[in-house]
């Protein structure tokens, strides 16, 4: 008897002990909630952090416009036919009939202003923004610049808006991150915009004009832009505004690593004008009548490029002579921008304002210049 309670009451603790192993080896629901808040956190990036706090301030942009159709009458070929011409009446005529497009945008301040392309919005007759919480305001262009392919709007709300800063640094980092905001295709109205990531590529491309915008000093990312992103907004992994997305090179239609967007020093500029004035003041003038160089020009002159402008004429006390330019001069660059024909000037030029002193850099005789042009008013 004596040695059977020693054994059941060994297996006892035995079982006791064995069973506290046990509990031991389980975690209890605070180790397991505190893992996976340890792993939350992980996954948390600087990335992650910009997204969530710049969502609510992205809005698609939703647009009608009036597009003028030229409608061909069926029957037009019989009206030059030289037997039943006479009996017919011509009936071509332009129709006008409305068209939706779509875009994005994104909020700058609390009381409703918002950024988007000139070509989502600038033409448009009715406007309406819809927000990532789901709500679908009606909104006002206050200005527009086809030039640089921007456009303002403003919203009316009862409760301030959240919104975005833009960056502070004239250009961004090369290799930074670049996270991509908008409503491709109006696949995701009213609800959180899509985002794609990507690096800053290049800073300061020229793409030229390109259907009267003039796309130079742009921001090239990796980030996926597709159409309806137009007007998103670019962002660092602080938050910060540093491009509005405008524009893509594409083979396919499909977005191929080449998007493009309009730099933050810039846009803010533009935007500050449309918000103050409703338009950008472009009535330069200079009193510069100039002609593109060409290889026969470069030989006759004795230029060793055929790169630049040559001043062919200069219109009496306009700022361009009390400057000093003179005929058979080569505007060879505008403040340390080079100038190799027309487009690449007129571009130069449009970031200009009637009032500010620019830069001319030019060739005479084989000697380089540099004079200072303040830039007038066409009015004046």
């Amino acid at each position: 008897m004596e040695r059977i309670l020693i054994y059941l009451l060994g297996a006892v603790l035995f079982g006791c002990q064995q069973n506290a192993q046990s509990q031991e080896q389980l975690p209890s629901t605070e180790s397991s909630a505190s893992v996976n808040e340890s792993i939350t956190q992980s996954r948390q990036t600087a990335i992650t952090r910009a997204v969530h706090a710049a969502t609510p301030a992205i809005v698609s942009v939703n647009v009608i416009e009036i597009q003028r159709v030229l409608y061909r009458d069926p029957f037009e070929n019989l009206f030059n036919d030289p037997f039943f011409g006479p009996f017919f009446e011509r009936r071509s005529r332009v129709i006008e009939q409305p068209v939706e497009n779509l875009g994005s945008g994104f909020v700058i301040s609390p009381n409703g202003y918002i950024v988007t392309n000139h070509h989502v919005a600038g033409d448009a007759v009715k406007i309406t923004v819809s927000l990532a919480n789901g709500q679908t305001l009606d909104a006002d262009l206050i200005g527009t610049d086809k030039v640089t392919d921007l456009a303002l709007l403003k919203v009316s709300t009862d409760e301030p808006l959240e919104y975005l800063r833009f960056s502070s640094e004239p250009e961004p980092i090369i290799g930074e991150w670049a996270i991509a905001f908008g409503n491709p295709f109006g696949l995701f109205e009213a609800v959180a915009p899509t985002v794609t990531v990507g690096v800053i590529s290049a800073a300061e491309r020229d793409l030229g004009i390109q259907d009267g915008h003039i796309l130079n000093d742009m921001i090239q990312t990796d980030a996926a832009i597709n159409w309806g992103n137009s007007g998103g907004p670019l962002i660092n992994a602080l938050g910060e505004v540093i491009g509005v997305n405008t524009a893509i090179y594409t083979t396919n239609g499909g977005p191929v690593g080449l998007g493009f967007a309009v730099q933050a020093e810039k846009a803010q500029r533009i935007i500050a004008e449309l918000q103050e004035h409703g338009r950008v003041d472009r009535s330069y003038y200079t009193g510069i009548s100039f002609v593109e160089v060409t290889k026969d020009i470069a030989q006759a002159l004795d230029f060793d490029d055929i790169r630049g402008l040559l001043v062919a004429e200069v219109d009496r006390n306009s700022p361009a002579e009390k400057a000093g330019l003179q005929p058979y001069d080569l505007i060879t660059a505008i403040q340390d921008e080079l100038v190799a024909d027309q487009d690449d000037y007129v571009a130069r030029v449009f970031d200009f304002r009637p009032g500010d002193t620019v830069t001319y850099h030019i060739l005479r005789v084989n000697r380089e210049l540099e004079l200072s042009l303040q830039i007038g008013r066409a009015e004046d």
